[in-house]
């Protein structure tokens, strides 16, 4: 059903997420979420000081006589490198976990390689199978959702605690953040723990077996294995992007990719130019619409932010070309793909975890009524 064009009062979501509701005062249900999130999840003054000096004795005394005390993700992000920088200056002896799926930009590894350097934390690189990973993309551009950075998501927090429970320690510090990341609607993306979701859709449209793939089990999602272990520090910080841009830029020889996750080009060009043109949805809205609840940035900036291209044209072309080649299609298999009719999540509702799990009870509920 078409709907009339709306768009948040209060930040940049509008009726491009087709699950959008708003109030009386036109402002829009993500918001609303946003401020439920930011009471139960952060933390500011001195909470937040007594929240993080708790973390930093539990981590040192789970640590004891173990090499090290917690895992962090390392993408090379801004807020990965400035979890990086806290979890070093707060005393905490860490190993970064980076995945590479084969898509770095050459800046990315460059960041990374100076931020193990200069704050003298060891690295350790998942590196995944280049056919397994590129017929997994591929196979999720088929199933025509807007979930292809999943398999990537899903990899990354996989071997994450991974390597974290090879080592034997129970924490993951991350760089998420309630904050500048709570307007992303599940409309948008879907799925993320979901490895049967994942591996169904690789059976149906993919032509290579999965064999290495970093991946949690349907065990791991039914009794939440991550449940408690995941630690987001920077939502007990008074965070700022703007503000950690410039200490990293000077303190660490970090440097900016022009857009949130572009240290990746597929992130990049999936992101800025097949979620548009495909899908119709810009996440830069999600992201800016973060920065405008927590005043980091105004409305009229960002308005003006999403009336201008996601990036360089020419980039544009130049990112789709060289996707197509390192994807082994045609440009015609490409067309195709793209003409695709819209899918999401919901329309694969069998092959994923959610409905294993709620089928599971429902058994249950039946078989015991029969006792």
């Amino acid at each position: 059903m078409n709907r009339t064009y709306q768009i948040c009062s209060r930040c940049v979501m509008d009726t491009s997420d087709p699950e959008i509701s708003f109030d009386n005062h036109g402002i829009c249900n993500h918001c609303y979420n946003y401020d439920m999130s930011i009471k139960g999840n952060t933390l500011s003054g001195e909470p937040a000081i007594a929240r993080v000096n708790e973390i930093v004795k539990k981590l040192k005394s789970a640590g004891t006589k173990k090499q090290y005390d917690c895992v962090i993700g390392l993408s090379g992000g801004v807020d990965s490198t400035y979890t990086a920088y806290v979890v070093k200056n707060l005393g905490l002896r860490a190993i970064a976990v980076h995945v590479d799926n084969g898509w770095n930009s050459e800046l990315a590894v460059k960041n990374i390689e100076n931020i193990c350097q200069k704050l003298e934390i060891d690295l350790h690189t998942v590196v995944l199978d280049w056919e397994e990973f590129r017929d997994i993309q591929l196979s999720f551009l088929k199933a025509s959702t807007p979930d292809s950075e999943i398999p990537s998501d899903h990899a990354i927090m996989a071997a994450m605690l991974q390597t974290a429970d090879t080592i034997g320690v129970k924490h993951v510090v991350t760089g998420l953040n309630t904050r500048t990341e709570s307007h992303l609607p599940p409309s948008w993306s879907q799925g993320h723990y979901d490895w049967y979701y994942i591996h169904k859709l690789q059976k149906l449209f993919g032509s290579v077996p999965i064999k290495t793939f970093p991946h949690l089990s349907y065990t791991d999602f039914y009794l939440m294995k991550w449940r408690g272990r995941f630690i987001n520090i920077l939502n007990y910080l008074d965070y700022s992007k703007k503000a950690v841009m410039p200490l990293l830029e000077n303190e660490l020889g970090w440097k900016y990719y022009g857009g949130k996750h572009y240290e990746s080009i597929y992130t990049r060009w999936y992101q800025g130019y097949w979620l548009p043109l495909k899908f119709g949805f810009d996440k830069r809205r999600c992201h800016l619409s973060s920065l405008i609840c927590s005043g980091e940035t105004s409305r009229e900036d960002a308005l003006s932010e999403i009336n201008k291209p996601s990036y360089d044209k020419n980039m544009q072309q130049s990112d789709t070309s060289y996707i197509i080649k390192k994807l082994g299609i045609s440009h015609q298999e490409f067309e195709n793909i793209l003409k695709m009719p819209a899918k999401n999540y919901k329309d694969y509702s069998k092959l994923n975890y959610y409905y294993m799990r709620n089928a599971y009870k429902l058994g249950r509920y039946i078989n015991r009524l029969k006792i």
